[in-house]
């Protein structure tokens, strides 16, 4: 019986062994096989949608993960992920990095490995203009939002009266507002801006100054795997001191976008 137990023990800590090492090794794997897959938005402008022109997905996450294959001297290879697959997708090493609107939250965190921060943003909502002035009007409505998102959570606690209905994507969840089965939609201001900016009627609905909760995005990589992380946050941080992480934010939030914001935001370690 001691036998059987020590083997079963042995093969245990050799299993978790094997995974320590496959996990740390994906910055050699991307250089050996010459090529970063990136597990990113492709419906949820400006972060990450297609191009009409192109027919390529482009976006503000997209000219991150450009910037770290290009530092890696590697191709990338973009694979749309919705809010509930992303983790999956590289938890089962079908993509090497999620570059797709994450927030950075302790619960996250114990699955995946986060970089620095490398956008900020808060939690608000899109109704119709003039119906919302406080948290109160919302109270015992149906909210939209997408599923698996913190979104979701968030918007549970604020809200516990409401009805929170969860689509597979936020333009999903903004068809239902336009047609009245939500009263609101909720994420993150940055992607309200983006998916309103692109509403054929967006003149009927706004952004009102109600806030629930911070947004910390950060770029997720399969736990354990520190060289990876390290060289990404090297990379991150050395745009940000060069100034190419305030380009890539100017490009698709400055005051000539669609989707303008402020940036009070650095990108620093640690956070």
């Amino acid at each position: 019986m001691k036998k059987l137990v020590t083997l079963f023990m042995v093969t245990v800590l050799a299993s978790m062994a094997a995974k320590t090492v496959l996990a740390a090794d994906t910055l050699a794997d991307v250089k050996k096989k010459g090529v970063l897959v990136a597990g990113v938005k492709d419906s949820l402008p400006p972060f990450g949608y297609v191009d009409e022109k192109t027919r390529t997905i482009v976006g503000y996450d997209i000219d991150f993960i450009n910037a770290i294959a290009k530092k890696l001297g590697v191709r990338v290879e973009l694979k749309p992920v919705t809010s509930a697959s992303r983790m999956p997708q590289l938890q089962e090493s079908h993509i090497d990095i999620i570059a797709a609107t994450m927030t950075k939250n302790p619960e996250r965190a114990k699955q995946v490995d986060f970089s620095h921060t490398y956008f900020f943003t808060g939690q608000k909502f899109i109704t119709k203009k003039g119906t919302v002035k406080s948290l109160k009007d919302l109270e015992g409505k149906k909210i939209g939002t997408a599923k698996g998102s913190t979104s979701e959570q968030n918007v549970k606690k604020a809200l516990p009266t409401a009805t929170v209905l969860s689509f597979d994507d936020y333009p999903q969840a903004l068809l239902a507002l336009e047609q009245g089965k939500v009263f609101a939609v909720t994420t993150d201001e940055a992607i309200l801006a983006g998916i309103l900016a692109k509403a054929p009627n967006k003149a009927r609905f706004e952004i009102p100054r109600v806030q629930i909760s911070d947004e910390p995005y950060g770029l997720g990589m399969r736990k354990g795997d520190k060289h990876f992380v390290d060289f990404v946050n090297k990379t991150i941080l050395d745009m940000e001191k060069s100034g190419e992480a305030a380009r890539i934010f100017n490009k698709w939030f400055g005051p000539t976008t669609q989707f303008h914001l402020q940036r009070n935001f650095k990108i620093t370690a640690g956070k």
